[in-house]
Formats: structure tokens, C-alpha cells, sequence
């Protein structure tokens, strides 16, 4: 009952369904592609979890348009991220968080365009919004790089004793920074391949890679948010 009541209260908010839905979504892909590609038998069953897995996207695509004020207002939050001392993090973050808010609009576009609703060119809008999104992963990748270098140093440092409390801190640090990495890594795989055809490894990747790679995404950020929640809960339990 626990764990049936936690989820339903991660599917009463707004970034938890969209989690479970980005996750439903690339496993649909994932078990779909498979099945169109190696079992003939089960193609039509493949074909129809590739639907799904399309309308799920879609589905997240339409829930987006909301999204602009809360970018917004966590971009205003952070600002020129005066409370960073690292000054290469700072700036990387800064740039990120622009790259994150031109994402959006841009999408917009392009879904309106799609439905007929705006008269211009869906797929030069689609390209350029999936181009911010890969440049946000690759200022994200950056940084994780930066933060896994300065808490390495930092755990290394024979100048420095840590107490037992603070080097379990680093030790949490390090895990989150390294499962944000792959993370962005499997999604920025994915952004290239949807670029158009030419650039890298653009429109090469089956069905079955996308979703592949797209589900261990989901299931990394999934997993930071679940421990993040509960240590968390053991720093407020008595």
C-alpha cells in the first residue's frame, strides 16, 4: 500500500506524470522496435506499441506549452548565478538555462505548425528546437564534467580530513553528477538522431535504440529523484 499511495502521489503532480509518461513512452519504442525487427510474427504488436509510444510523445509535447513560465521563473531565480564560485559552472549554466528557455517557444512553433495552425515550416522549427535541446545536454554534460573533477580533487585532497558525515555527502554528490551524465548522454545521443540527415549519426538509430536509450535516461532521472527524496526524508527524521 506504501508504495501504490507514493505513486499516486508522484502522479498528482505535474513532473512526476511526466516522468512515468516519458518513461511508458520509451519502453513502448523499445519493446515495439524490437518486436517489429525480430519477430515477424508479433510485428503488428510492435507496430501498435510504436502508436502508443508516438502518442505519448505527443502527449508531453501538448503539456510543454505550460512550461514557459516556469523556466522563466527559475531562469530569473538563478540569474547570473552570482552564488557560484566556480566561474566556468556559473557561465555554462547560465547558457544552459537560455538554451532551456529558446527550447520552448521554439517547439511551440513547431507543434503549431504541425497542427495547421500557424503557416510556416514545422520541420525547420522541430530542427531548431531539438538543436537547443542537444546544446542544453551538451552545457549540461560540461558541467557534470566540471563537478565530477572538482569533487574527485576534493576527495583526494590529502590536506584535508573530511568528517565521516561530509565525505558520505561528497560520496552522494558524486553518484548524482555521474547518473546526470549518462543521463545526458543517452538523451543527447537521441537529439542528434532526430537532427536532419547528415549531420553525425542523424536518422541512423532503429527504432529499438532510440527507445533504448531514451528509457535508461527516464530511468536514471527517475532513480536520482526517488534517492533525492529519500535522503531527504532521513535528514528530517528524528
Amino acid at each position: 500500500m506504501a508504495s501504490l499511495s507514493g505513486l499516486a502521489s508522484a502522479l498528482e503532480s505535474y513532473r512526476g506524470r511526466d516522468r512515468l509518461i516519458r518513461t511508458l513512452g520509451y519502453c513502448c519504442q523499445l519493446v515495439g522496435g524490437i518486436l517489429v525487427e525480430q519477430s515477424p510474427a508479433r510485428a503488428e504488436v510492435g507496430t501498435r506499441l510504436l502508436t502508443v509510444s508516438t502518442q505519448l510523445s505527443h502527449c508531453r509535447t501538448v503539456l510543454r506549452l505550460f512550461d514557459d513560465l516556469a523556466m522563466l521563473a527559475y531562469t530569473k531565480q538563478y540569474g547570473w548565478g552570482a552564488e557560484e564560485e566556480d566561474i566556468f559552472i556559473r557561465w555554462v549554466s547560465v547558457l544552459g538555462n537560455l538554451a532551456d528557455q529558446l527550447y520552448y517557444p521554439c517547439e511551440h512553433v513547431a507543434w503549431a505548425a504541425e497542427a495547421k495552425i500557424l503557416h510556416v515550416d514545422a520541420a525547420h522549427w522541430w530542427t531548431l528546437s531539438t538543436a537547443l535541446w542537444g546544446l542544453s545536454l551538451l552545457l549540461g554534460i560540461a558541467r557534470s564534467l566540471r563537478m565530477l573533477l572538482k569533487l574527485w580533487r576534493q576527495r583526494r585532497s590529502p590536506a584535508k580530513a573530511f568528517p565521516r558525515g561530509r565525505r558520505r555527502s561528497l560520496e552522494a554528490q558524486v553518484c548524482s553528477e555521474l547518473l546526470t551524465l549518462l543521463s545526458n548522454l543517452a538523451d543527447l545521443a537521441n537529439a542528434v538522431h532526430w537532427l536532419p540527415p547528415g549531420v553525425l549519426w542523424a536518422g541512423r538509430f532503429p527504432p529499438w535504440l532510440v527507445g533504448l536509450l531514451g528509457t535508461v535516461s527516464s530511468v536514471l532521472s527517475t532513480y536520482q529523484v526517488v534517492r533525492a527524496s529519500g535522503s531527504q526524508a532521513d535528514a528530517t527524521s528524528p
